[in-house]
């Protein structure tokens, strides 16, 4: 590799840090980690350049690089500190709001086209974090270590010491409020195809 391309390797990966760090430290909670986490998927790519085919963005790449280092780094065995969730509404309440008395939804879910489209967007991305950073950070870490880091739901409750009927509550609530987040700030403000 060039020393050129090189060099546009490392200012690229070095604008991405900010977002890396963001997202290191809501799952390990603790800086030096999350810093040790982040230098280490950014490494990783400069010793292997080549590794990079551009079939993806590199921030995708990056972070699926930066996944494995969390979930390796999760179970080394370092603890992670509780965070208190402060809302001023209660995930209850916010659950209860999205359907009637009867128990169906106040409104039925706009059509979201086609997910695996919006997928490739990076600025469906950039939605979905704002999405992550409005739900309470104990939701957020504990559907992004199932969703994304796919750890098993005993080895969550192990690492958070939670039963699995709260992680599966938890999970619950945080896809609600996912999917009315992305509803309301991605798909709903999609064009709608011509019929």
């Amino acid at each position: 590799m060039t020393a050129h391309l090189s060099s546009t390797l490392a200012t690229e990966l070095e604008s991405l840090r900010p977002a890396l760090m963001r997202f290191a430290l809501l799952q390990l909670r603790d800086q030096a980690l999350a810093e040790d986490v982040v230098q280490d998927a950014l490494i990783a790519v400069l010793e292997k350049p080549d590794s990079f085919s551009g079939q993806s963005s590199l921030r995708t790449y990056v972070t699926a690089i930066m996944k494995y280092k969390i979930i390796d780094a999760l179970r080394a065995g370092k603890r992670m500190r509780q965070i208190a969730t402060q809302d001023d509404q209660s995930d209850d309440d916010m659950i209860d709001a999205l359907f009637t008395a009867n128990g169906h939804t106040q409104e039925m879910p706009r059509s979201w086209g086609d997910p695996a489209a919006s997928l490739q967007e990076q600025d469906f991305f950039k939605v979905l974090e704002i999405c992550l950073e409005k739900l309470p950070a104990k939701t957020a870490r504990i559907f992004m270590m199932r969703e994304w880091l796919e750890l098993e739901t005993e080895e969550i409750c192990k690492e958070l010491d939670i039963s699995t009927s709260n992680a599966w509550v938890i999970l619950y609530r945080a896809r609600l409020r996912l999917r009315e987040c992305l509803d309301l700030n991605w798909f709903g403000n999609q064009p709608q195809p011509v019929k």
